[in-house]
């Protein structure tokens, strides 16, 4: 049999006739065709799971073998794939070859360049089949989807509270530790997660990037705006369930039912009298303090 003539390294001879992507080998072509065609012709024997390709499958046993052959000799992580491995190491390197075009914004690897350019496209491909609700991305849809199922996978090991998602399972983990790990490089004070203190330094800034679009009163977070648009829709989804009053927020709720509950959580220092709202402690403190000074 003829042996077919290597092809130089850079070259790809092989194009698509459907997208044009160029191929270095007609094996890989084949490969790729089946993005448009649909097809997965190799099978899981252990769940059904279909692929495209046979090294797409044996990547995949990994997942039921739980093989993990590729270390970083940095940290020593492993992964089940090369590729995986490569984007890990730039953790360690600080390489961000990948490139926003339109903010310049870089990243370590490929898909999470992707996902970013959605927030500049607008771009939501992954819409949920129960609400409709869209997202950027894969994985904030699955997380979603989670609202609907009430699966909550991801459980504190110290007093048993489950979570949705990951990163608020290590948020939660911090009432534990104690740990606050973002601190304000203006005052020093520290907080448990990012958003937080992003919101907190507008204290410093003045910024206020959220505007009512009825009376344009400002607000630093989202959530206070929200509340807010409630004073012109006249919306109150909160309900008690002893009297049925409503409320536009949930804090105002959660005041209310201490009427219910006898609770009164606020103590004065001075002469241990109780509240039940943080507020009316405060002015009682100021007469308090003048009759035992």
């Amino acid at each position: 049999m003829k042996r077919q003539k290597s092809i130089p390294t850079g070259e790809h001879p092989y194009r698509c006739d459907v997208c044009d992507k160029t191929f270095r080998s007609k094996s890989v072509l084949n490969i790729h065709h089946r993005v448009h065609t649909g097809g997965r012709p190799y099978r899981c024997d252990m769940c059904d799971k279909t692929f495209a390709s046979k090294s797409n499958l044996n990547v995949h046993h990994r997942v039921h073998t739980g093989e993990c052959p590729y270390r970083c000799d940095m940290c020593n992580k492993t992964f089940k794939r090369l590729g995986s491995l490569k984007v890990h190491r730039r953790v360690h390197t600080g390489e961000h070859p990948y490139r926003c075009d339109v903010c310049n914004k870089t990243f370590n690897n490929k898909t999470n360049l992707t996902i970013h350019q959605r927030v500049h496209t607008g771009e939501h491909p992954y819409r949920c089949d129960v609400c409709n609700k869209t997202f950027s991305n894969k994985t904030n849809l699955m997380v979603h989807q989670r609202v609907h199922t009430g699966e909550r996978p991801y459980r504190c090991d110290v007093c048993n509270k489950t979570f949705s998602n990951k990163p608020n399972l290590t948020v939660h983990q911090r009432v534990h530790t104690g740990e606050r790990p973002y601190r304000c490089d203006e005052c020093n004070k520290t907080f448990k997660q990012l958003e937080s203190l992003k919101v907190h330094q507008r204290v410093h800034t003045g910024e206020r990037p959220y505007r009512c679009d009825e009376c344009k009163k400002t607000f630093k977070q989202v959530e206070s705006l929200k509340v807010h648009q409630r004073v012109h829709t006249g919306e109150r989804p909160y309900r008690c369930d002893v009297c049925n009053k409503t409320f536009s927020n949930k804090t105002n709720l959660t005041i209310h039912q201490r009427v219910h509950t006898g609770e009164r959580p606020y103590c004065c220092d001075v002469c241990s009298k109780t509240f039940s709202r943080k507020d009316i402690l405060k002015r009682h403190l100021l007469s308090c303090c003048k009759q035992h000074s």
